[in-house]
């Protein structure tokens, strides 16, 4: 076996840890404002006149850590993620999903989910011209009225003489037997019914028929029976002499009620049948209700709404309008190129199993990149569609059983980053943080920001407000110089690409991420060794790679027999930074021995050694 020394126990500390290391960002302190320690923020926040002077005076007690020579970024307390197991869950948590499924359920049942949202509210302008319209029907109304009053005052006048006559001339008739006014009576009120039913069908039919009745009143019998008659006959002739429209109106009217009644039958049996089946409402594709995967995704709407029920329910609902209006079922099928892979893209999985996604801002220093993808308003909009399509395919491959990986880890990498003065960069990415926030509630891990430069403290102090303590716990920020030490806390060196630190690459066919990888920490001023056993006839194959470099290497075979010859594997050389960033090497081994390994540390600084070996037999 190889000679190691022992790596310390920061090395293998595991990734949930109570609260994180500080890290550092390399740009002096005098250049750039102090950061904001999160409870300073919240109070912020606030806006309360004592509360600012408070933070102020925070940032004014802070003399010695403008000399030193770099910045410190104060973590967060570490994120742990909660058990999806719902037996395992607070009594409070279990009650608050019940409750939840109940909403979601009595929602199903009305097919609430998938309806349209209410419509907004009219604008004031849009409202005028019918409020307008309204005003003038009124008056139209009024005036019809007035018109009416007017009309039945007239022949009223009329009538008081030609009644008087009447009057004059039966006063010898009086033995008459008063009997005879109690049906004349009801026969006005019949009449007067008749009247009103004619005035509204046609006005100008109304005062002809009315004027004409009371003239022809007197020379009728005294029969009051007669009268009414006499006064129907006048105004049926009168009414033939209108146009068919005029004639058509009340026939109209009186053959729409008898459908109406007929057809207020049918709706009483509607009301009578079954109701509809409730309806299916999939998200990230899995159900929302009916299935032990349900839970996990009501559960992540719930820990982003702090189980509040309702808050989570509206969530829910606006997501599921949100995947409709923008398509997500068809997205998945678009064709929107490949020229972004090297900017965001999925490699291996951390210590705890979830995936890690990259985000490389970096590369959008490439400037037909960047026009491809910010150009104009257009192109902005692809690019949204692209990156909200890379997340629901790797959605897609999570496990949503109660035991398994529902989350991810994302790797900002902010080396070579266009920066905030990028207009359309920072209008495009505050646009994706809303729309994730918004409708991918806890689908990530842990942020992990490394290559953090000094203007990214600015912009981080300015959104800090916006973001919840939950969100904020899971951030960890790392400068160049810790970025790869950082990220092996989470993830293992074999699974971190080689760009980063790692041993990852694509293309070895040698060496796989089952691989496990070594970490030696070499001192300053000191040696360190490697042996490899070897036996007859077999082939050692080794990679390594030294983080920083500024060490020198070499490689030999000795041989087990006495006063054996030494070989020569690979030359004594130094390394600087600049060089290649893994070395892979081997030796066709003819007889048993061992291959010598020694990396020589002579700078001042303690260096991370990494390596793996392989012993192949040789083929016949």
């Amino acid at each position: 076996m190889a000679e190691e020394t022992q790596a310390p126990a920061a090395a293998s500390t595991p990734a949930a840890t109570t609260t994180e290391e500080v890290v550092m960002v390399e740009k002096p302190v005098t250049e750039s404002p102090a950061p904001v320690p999160e409870a300073e923020v919240e109070e912020k926040k606030a806006e309360e006149p004592k509360e600012k002077e408070e933070v102020v005076a925070a940032e004014e007690a802070a003399p010695a850590a403008a000399e030193e020579p770099e910045l410190k970024i104060a973590q967060s307390v570490s994120f742990k993620e909660e058990s999806n197991v719902v037996s395992e869950l607070p009594e409070a948590q279990k009650k608050a999903l019940e409750e939840l499924k109940q909403l979601i359920q009595e929602a199903l049942n009305k097919h609430e989910l998938t309806a349209p949202p209410p419509a907004p509210p009219a604008k004031e302008e849009e409202k005028k011209p019918e409020e307008e319209k309204k005003e003038e029907e009124a008056e139209k109304v009024v005036e019809i009225k007035e018109e009416e009053k007017t009309a039945e005052e007239a022949p009223k006048t009329e009538e008081k003489p030609a009644e008087e006559a009447p009057a004059a001339e039966a006063a010898p008739a009086a033995e008459a037997p008063a009997v005879e006014a109690a049906p004349a009576a009801a026969v006005e009120e019949e009449k007067k019914e008749e009247d009103v039913k004619i005035e509204d069908k046609k006005e100008d039919v109304k005062e002809e028929a009315t004027t004409t009745a009371v003239v022809a009143a007197p020379a009728v019998d005294e029969d009051g029976a007669k009268t009414v008659e006499a006064i129907e006959e006048t105004i049926v002739a009168v009414a033939s002499t209108e146009p068919p429209a005029a004639e058509s109106a009340p026939d109209a009217s009186s053959s729409i009620k008898p459908e109406e009644a007929k057809t207020e039958e049918p709706k009483t049996e509607e009301e009578a049948a079954p109701p509809p089946p409730p309806e299916e409402v999939f998200i990230y594709g899995i159900p929302l209700l009916g299935d032990d995967r349900s839970d996990v995704i009501l559960l992540k709407f719930l820990r982003a709404r702090d189980f509040k029920v309702k808050d989570a329910f509206t969530m829910i609902k606006n997501t599921v309008r949100w995947r409709k209006e923008f398509g997500i079922d068809s997205l998945l099928e678009e064709d929107l190129g490949n020229e972004l892979e090297k900017v965001v893209f999925t490699k291996g999985v951390d210590k705890e199993g979830h995936p890690v996604c990259y985000n490389v801002y970096g590369g959008f220093q490439d400037k037909e990149l960047y026009q491809n993808c910010f150009g104009d308003e257009e192109k902005s909009k692809k690019f949204l569609r692209w990156r909200i399509q890379f997340l629901e395919k790797s959605i897609g491959k999570l496990d949503f059983s109660p035991t398994g990986i529902c989350t991810i880890v994302q790797i900002n990498d902010l080396k070579n980053s266009p920066g905030p003065t990028k207009r359309e960069l920072r209008q495009a990415t505050n646009q994706a943080v809303s729309i994730l926030q918004d409708n991918y509630p806890e689908f990530v891990a842990r942020q992990v920001f490394i290559n953090v430069p000094w203007w990214y403290l600015a912009f981080n102090k300015m959104i800090s407000p916006f973001l919840t303590q939950r969100t904020k716990s899971k951030f960890v920020f790392a400068g160049p110089s810790k970025s790869a030490e950082t990220l092996f806390k989470y993830i293992t060196p074999e699974q971190v690409p080689v760009q980063y630190g790692g041993l990852s690459k694509d293309g070895d066919h040698e060496f796989t991420a089952s691989d496990a990888v070594t970490e030696i920490v070499i001192k300053p001023a000191a040696k360190h060794t490697i042996e490899l056993p070897a036996t007859e006839s077999c082939t050692l194959v080794w990679e390594l790679r030294v983080l920083g470099w500024e060490v020198s290497y070499a490689a030999e075979f000795s041989p087990s027999v006495e006063n054996g010859y030494t070989v020569i594997v690979s030359k004594n050389r130094k390394l600087a930074p600049t060089d290649e960033a893994v070395i892979y090497d081997s030796f066709k081994a003819g007889e048993a021995g061992k291959v010598v390994i020694t990396i020589d540390n002579q700078s001042s600084k303690k260096k991370k050694l990494l390596y793996r070996t392989k012993t192949k037999p040789v083929s016949s």
